[in-house]
């Protein structure tokens, strides 16, 4: 069986969300198959070294996510994991430590800087068309509407560039840190510097300059970046 080892109990991080990575490190280590069972709540208490309500929330949490299954008088059961399964763990690890949030800013960052450089190469006047539609709905829509069509702007640059692979990451890498930390933390750039920031992004990608659209990017997602960070980094006890 993989090892479990017991858990240095430190205020950083929800003790049961420290359970429940463990959890998670110790089901994607190849040792445990779909279908298996699982230590028990008692056997788990004591190879971690916390108490028996934290070790059931973080299994009440696994189960919730699809990666576990909670048989009655039988026991906790491996599901496996699909790709559903694994986009939710990928929500789950942005709650689990300072060291992810800071790796999803800046995969979030690289990412829109290298749709941004393949958008400009893929253009169309249609794609343009769009950007330009998406960026005057930025500056004409109420503030409450302004998030939205933010997102929809990079949303555009997202289709446009043309690699849906790339395209899906960020969609997912988005919405996470939209739900999992702006919502929670406020940490939105002002209206006006976050219009801005869009501009010279859109001109770049008009006029072809894949490495002008880069910058222009890198730039805006830098600024966003340090902004959510220091956020983050207030909201922590």
């Amino acid at each position: 069986m993989a090892e479990l080892a017991r858990i240095k109990v430190e205020p950083r991080e929800p003790l049961a969300s420290e359970v429940s990575r463990r959890l998670i490190d110790y089901l994607m280590s190849g040792e445990v198959q779909p279908g298996d069972r699982i230590p028990s709540e008692r056997r788990l208490t004591e190879l971690l070294g916390v108490n028996r309500p934290t070790v059931r929330e973080a299994i009440k949490s696994l189960g919730f996510l699809g990666l576990l299954e909670i048989r009655q008088s039988s026991g906790t059961y491996f599901r496996g994991t699909d790709s559903d399964v694994l986009y939710r763990l990928f929500e789950l690890g942005l709650l689990l430590g300072e060291r992810r949030a800071q790796d999803m800013v800046q995969a979030r960052a690289e990412l829109e800087v290298a749709i941004a450089g393949l958008a400009t190469q893929a253009r169309d006047e249609a794609g343009v068309q769009l950007l330009r539609a998406r960026l005057a709905a930025m500056r004409e829509c109420p503030d409450e509407d302004f998030p939205e069509a933010d997102t929809a702007f990079h949303a555009a640059l997202g289709e446009l560039a043309g690699n849906t692979v790339l395209r899906d990451m960020l969609k997912g890498v988005r919405a996470t840190i939209q739900r999992g930390w702006v919502e929670r933390t406020g940490a939105v750039r002002p209206r006006e510097v976050a219009y801005a920031d869009h501009v010279p992004i859109l001109e770049a990608v008009e006029r072809g300059d894949a490495e002008a659209a880069r910058a222009a990017m890198a730039r805006h997602m830098e600024g966003a970046s340090r902004r959510l960070m220091e956020a983050l980094e207030q909201g922590r006890p």
